[in-house]
């Protein structure tokens, strides 16, 4: 039968573009999404539209490491039954497949985090040394806070009496020792020693104390490459050590010593959306993840030179904004407002007001290069392993010893801009209220103020029954499901069983753009105790903790529930769990992997890529429990997600017996002499 051949001269079938109201339930991205499919500009909501997942890749089941693949090994249809012979050309199986493809998430992701803590360090060493005049300690505190964690001492004897330190020295010290840990040759990493007893010692007893950052990254690399680790429970053993090399050393040391040179969070008023950009002044975003850059970028904006050189310009003024982590990073330490999140990073370009998007590293589309070109917006990309092909795309690396010369550049590259601009622009007119900067240490405060600040009021509220327990909530945003609505869903119904909720990340905007972050939230959304506990302290019932990096504080502000004591002798006895609604990046399986290793039950909603194997699913939603008190689970539901969650912390209730009403005591003097202090 002769075969039909296709008319080359019918016109190519026209792209489906995406309905706006179910791709975001954010009114403004709705408006900016109809605004682009207007003039013809193709964003990730229509690109999700056109282009649909590959079902055997989306469940972890395609092995493409070596050239006689790739091998795909499809589930049979109506599942398995009896022995799965499926096998790819080495003979693979489908466990070993599905663990070697989460492995090499896992590599890319500690890859990611480690190397942004590796920057910071490169540039706390420079400051320790002088070479920079631009960055400084401004919280030497935190840094005297935290030298212990790699045995820097903080007092020296002299004539037999202990004196402080001078501080240079103990930040050169600190920073040699810091960077050490990334590929020192013996030992293992000191960072770990944070966590609780019962933790690290299940660590040793599992043989997965990493033993530096870079290698246990190699190692997975390695033993992923075609022909090494067969074994899908040993590939998981290294998984395990590679992530807690990222969540309780490289991201951990990012976010101390972020900390230490820019500035330890505390709580502050913002706001959030693309309605933060203004048309009468010169719209700079920065978008990104590490903070080096960000962090000259406000502070030459602040200075009177650049705002007098925008005003020579015909504009009011500089209007900073944020996308993503880089987002977070300057909102909690300068109060500069986010414009958006991930999947938002192509609408502020499209209101037409965007004079300059500074990019580093991480979730940086390609595609706003061809966005950028559609209006008069200047694209610059600043970091060396982190170019773009497109001619419009301008690169100016930036080298933190001529930090503020770099920034100032980039500044009046933007405010030069500024009369480019096009004649309609569109800026939508939604922002909200949020307040951000929470931290470990502000949490301690406002719970129990200057001299009595502890978590042992936290705790008491959570054996008391007021407050259910708590989830962080954390990740990215997925083109492949709504926009924003399985992080704002989730979250209100855990507040309205009283769960208190730690966020970061591009979830904390998705929080922020709603309306969640304000302590007025609690007397809408929360059930009766956390809105007793919130209006008490003053609190939103959502606590935005930053960036992605930042994970670090919810797994030290569990440790410090650990240590107020009441809730057991381990992060995996608190009735508490680990959430990532949208995920989308290799950061958050590094994320969730190491949250898992630290005994936390973590839910991922959409799809993990790991459901065509189901005997190694099993084993990281079952068998993890055994070794280290945490598991993996995935729903899809935002409602079951939530619900999920509070069935896990109800169980951890029952187990430390405080699952059943306390009854209120009035309390005489002898009854508080006898509180701790």
């Amino acid at each position: 039968m002769a075969v039909e051949k296709k008319d080359s001269t019918k016109p190519a079938k026209a792209p489906k573009l995406a309905d706006p109201i179910a791709a975001s339930i954010d009114v403004a991205s709705q408006q900016m999404i109809r605004r682009a499919q207007d003039l013809g500009v193709d964003t990730v909501f229509d690109r999700a539209v056109n282009m649909k997942p590959c079902n055997i890749g989306i469940q972890g089941i395609c092995c493409k490491n070596c050239a006689m693949g790739p091998c795909r090994l499809p589930l049979p249809k109506g599942g398995i039954e009896g022995e799965d012979t499926r096998k790819g050309l080495c003979g693979a199986t489908a466990n070993t497949i599905a663990a070697r493809n989460f492995a090499r998430m896992v590599a890319a992701g500690v890859a990611a985090h480690s190397d942004h803590g590796r920057a910071v360090a490169e540039v706390f060493l420079s400051v320790a040394r002088k070479e920079t005049e631009d960055y400084r300690i401004k919280d030497p505190g935190k840094l005297l806070a935290i030298a212990h964690t790699l045995d820097v001492a903080t007092t020296v004897e002299v004539d037999g009496e202990q004196v402080d330190r001078d501080i240079d020295e103990i930040a050169l010290e600190f920073a040699e020792k810091a960077l050490n840990e990334w590929g020192k040759a013996e030992g293992t990493l000191e960072y770990l020693k944070r966590a609780p007893k019962p933790l690290y010692d299940k660590w040793v007893k599992n043989g997965v104390l990493p033993r530096n950052i870079d290698r246990e990254v190699v190692e997975i690399m390695h033993r992923t490459h075609m022909g090494v680790d067969q074994d899908y429970k040993n590939l998981v053993k290294q998984c395990t050590r590679a992530s807690l090399a990222d969540g309780w050393a490289g991201s951990m040391i990012a976010t101390d010593l972020q900390d230490v040179m820019f500035g330890t969070p505390s709580p502050l008023q913002s706001e959030a959306n693309i309605g933060i950009m203004k048309e009468d002044h010169v719209n700079v975003i920065v978008h990104g993840h590490e903070p080096v850059l960000s962090e000259m970028i406000v502070a030459a904006s602040q200075s009177q030179e650049m705002i007098d050189y925008a005003k020579s310009k015909g504009a009011k003024g500089i209007q900073l904004g944020g996308i993503c982590c880089t987002a977070n990073e300057i909102l909690q330490r300068h109060g500069v407002p986010p414009a958006g999140n991930f999947l938002q990073q192509e609408l502020v370009i499209v209101t037409g007001a965007c004079d300059a998007m500074v990019v580093d590293v991480q979730c940086v589309f390609q595609n706003l290069a061809n966005v950028a070109k559609c209006f008069h917006t200047k694209l610059i990309t600043t970091h060396p392993i982190a170019r773009m092909e497109q001619d419009n795309v301008i690169h100016i690396e930036f080298d933190e010893h001529h930090a503020m010369e770099d920034a100032k550049r980039i500044l009046k590259m933007a405010i030069d801009n500024f009369e480019n601009r096009g004649t309609e622009v569109v800026i939508p007119p939604q922002k909200a209220t949020q307040i951000a900067g929470f931290g470990v240490e502000s949490i301690e405060y406002h719970l129990g103020g200057t001299f009595r600040g502890s978590y042992y009021t936290l705790n008491d509220n959570i054996i008391n029954g007021r407050i259910r327990g708590g989830a962080g909530v954390v990740g990215c945003n997925n083109a492949r499901s709504q926009h924003n609505n399985e992080c704002v869903t989730l979250i209100k119904e855990l507040i309205k069983n009283d769960v208190v909720v730690l966020t970061t990340g591009c979830n904390a905007i998705a929080c922020a753009t709603e309306g969640l972050l304000t302590p007025e939230t609690a007397a809408v959304y929360c059930g009766p105790g956390l809105a007793e506990v919130c209006e008490t302290v003053g609190i939103p019932p959502v606590l935005h903790l930053g960036s992605c990096v930042d994970n670090s504080r919810i797994l030290l502000a569990l440790t410090e529930m650990v240590k107020a004591g009441g809730l057991g002798n381990d992060i995996s006895d608190l009735p508490a769990a680990g959430s990532a609604p949208e995920w989308m990046s290799e950061k958050a399986i590094a994320i969730g992997h190491y949250f898992v290793s630290s005994g936390v039950y973590t839910v991922f909603g959409g799809i993990l890529q790991t459901t065509g194997a189901p005997v190694f699913q099993d084993y990281l939603f079952k068998e993890m429990e055994k070794i280290y008190g945490g598991k993996w689970d995935m729903h899809t539901d935002p409602i079951k997600h939530a619900h999920a969650i509070i069935d896990h912390i109800d169980k951890k209730r029952k187990a430390l017996g405080i699952d059943k009403a306390r009854e209120r005591v009035l309390m005489d003097m002898a009854s508080r002499q006898a509180l701790e202090a």
